[in-house]
């Protein structure tokens, strides 16, 4: 998707526009992940140390107005860090539940395959479901809940791969990559002038911005086509494990966002070809003919986006 510029003074405009005070360079990315979040998704950043993922996570944060709880995931971390856990409390002859790093808006899980699978499964509940479980009891998250997740792709020392079912739980994966070399200088300059980042939005007009988005209209053609490439992902003869029915919904949910980012009430084919490759991209699985094709999972998916072709779908 081309770069694009949203100069409106609306709230969800303005939030990317604090976004960029922070992060320079990376407009599609930053599009994306406000779109994810008006969507009611979670996100990975996969990429190499140093390109700004944590920095996005935290900026978003900041420019919703969002309790933020960041934990830096490392083999000692443990579930109960996460979810919380019971305590005696002598004085009562009760237990008391201590929250966990999950009881917020928005948590920021720091290099997430650098602790262990028990750890990363205390996350599946909350992600799916908005709550956890502790002792029995289930109790809700702050809403809106949003996790973003950072990994790094290289260096597997130390590290675990999340499993397929933890990763259908992130509605997108982002590679920010490196600037190129007019956005490096850009950053250079901007370490002497850095602007802060401003709350310009509160959680309960995130939460409006959502039911708006959520709203947006959606043709039979639209849905068939989004139906369409999901097949194609689980029929493609380089592809071992293609998009699950939430991978579906989410690309679905993706489009409406984005269309309502773009100042339409209703959805067009450009939306969903815009949104497939990031929902997709962490939940194909290829196979041997892939490899030795030497083939990733982003040429595969622009293959299949030009091999089916979208409706000519106008409200």
């Amino acid at each position: 998707m081309e770069r694009e510029t949203y100069t409106e003074q609306i709230p969800a405009f303005e939030v990317i526009h604090e976004i960029k005070k922070a992060i320079i360079g990376k407009d599609d990315c930053i599009v994306k992940t406000v779109t994810a979040v008006l969507a009611g998704g979670h996100i990975l950043l996969n990429d190499i140390p140093g390109v700004g993922k944590t920095t996005l996570a935290m900026a978003l944060s900041k420019s919703m107005s969002l309790k933020q709880n960041r934990v830096q995931f490392t083999p000692d971390v443990l579930p109960s860090d996460l979810v919380g856990f019971s305590i005696y409390q002598k004085e009562t002859g009760k237990f008391v539940y201590q929250p966990g790093s999950v009881m917020c808006n928005l948590l920021l899980a720091d290099e997430i395959n650098r602790t262990s699978p028990k750890t990363q499964s205390a996350l599946l509940e909350v992600m799916e479901e908005q709550k956890v479980t502790v002792d029995g009891v289930s109790r809700e998250v702050p809403s809106p809940f949003i996790v973003i997740a950072t990994q790094n792709p290289f260096g597997s020392a130390g590290t675990w791969m999340l499993p397929e079912a933890q990763l259908d739980r992130f509605m997108i994966c982002l590679r920010p990559g490196y600037p190129d070399m007019e956005d490096e200088i850009r950053i250079l300059k901007g370490r002497q002038l850095k602007e802060e980042v401003q709350a310009v939005i509160s959680g309960e007009e995130l939460l409006r911005m959502r039911k708006k988005a959520d709203e947006v209209f959606v043709q039979e053609e639209i849905y068939r086509y989004v139906g369409e490439l999901v097949h194609r992902t689980r029929t493609h003869a380089m592809i071992d494990l293609g998009i699950s029915p939430r991978g579906a919904i989410h690309i679905l949910q993706m489009a409406k966002s984005l269309a309502f980012l773009r100042q339409r009430d209703y959805a067009v084919p450009e939306d969903v070809k815009d949104v497939f490759p990031c929902v997709c991209v962490h939940r194909i699985i290829l196979n041997a003919k892939a490899r030795a094709a030497h083939m990733d999972e982003e040429q595969i998916l622009g293959e299949i986006l030009k091999e089916i072709s979208p409706p000519k779908a106008v409200k």
